[in-house]
């Protein structure tokens, strides 16, 4: 327990039209007991959605978030949505995630790029690193996480609009989460690496959060550690009641 704001995030990934994420988000809202006046609670729909979730939630502090964005503005990329595209409807952008870096072939040089574009605009971005399964065998998940921290914030200066979010590689969808110890472990690697990035001062207010087949039975464990201050919720978010209860534990610990 810390005294940073816990921050629970829910990716729907490719998953709900715009009408099921509605009903989805509206289900969300009308369950959510826990005040999220103690923690902050972020969904991010895919893009087709976000204007029909964002009017499900329309009047509750739950905020609404993107998956991924665009740095060019206004050019000749179909398909593309730009970070100012997403400014006035949007709080949070992931970016980073091992979806995108190992099916897209996002580097972290793009995503740097992301990320300074993302802070620039006043929206935070949600920056997600993790190891692969050999990395972690070989005893190099604190490295490897590392690497990907610093060439990703490569030139970032907007240290207070920043989540990092550890998702081991093989956590994500299996249904075996990382130990509450392993994952504080990493994520005080983090919280030091921070550190020498951005300073002492400004480290000690990021957020970093665990993700990788949570759900409302394990993620007390993890918000129990002192470097983890909330959770992106993958699949488990997908379930409006088992999203609320995870919310609901989670706000205990804030």
């Amino acid at each position: 327990m810390t005294s940073r704001k816990p921050l629970i995030v829910a990716n729907w990934k490719m998953n709900t039209t715009p009408s099921e994420g509605k009903e989805l988000a509206q289900s969300i809202a009308d369950n959510i007991i826990e005040p999220t006046d103690v923690l902050d609670v972020v969904v991010c729909p895919p893009f087709t959605g976000i204007t029909t979730v964002r009017s499900a939630l329309s009047g509750t502090k739950i905020t609404v978030g993107a998956q991924t964005a665009s740095t060019a503005t206004n050019t000749a990329l179909t398909g593309e949505i730009s970070v100012q595209m997403l400014r006035n409807i949007v709080t949070h952008v992931i970016i980073g995630h091992s979806e995108r870096r190992t099916i897209f072939g996002e580097s972290n040089k793009s995503i740097a790029a992301k990320a300074a574009a993302i802070g620039k605009a006043g929206l935070t971005p949600i920056l997600c690193v993790g190891e692969s399964i050999d990395q972690r065998k070989a005893g190099h998940s604190a490295k490897e996480v590392a690497n990907q921290l610093r060439s990703s914030l490569d030139s970032f200066e907007y240290w207070r609009n920043l989540v990092v979010a550890y998702e081991p590689l093989w956590a994500i969808g299996t249904g075996t989460a990382s130990s509450p110890l392993d994952a504080q472990n990493i994520a005080s690697s983090i919280r030091e690496e921070l550190r020498n990035i951005a300073g002492k001062t400004e480290s000690t207010k990021i957020n970093i959060l665990y993700g990788g087949s949570v759900n409302s039975n394990n993620i007390g464990n993890f918000m129990k550690q002192n470097d983890v201050d909330g959770t992106l919720v993958g699949s488990a978010s997908l379930d409006p009641l088992e999203f609320v209860k995870i919310v609901t534990v989670a706000a205990r610990y804030s």
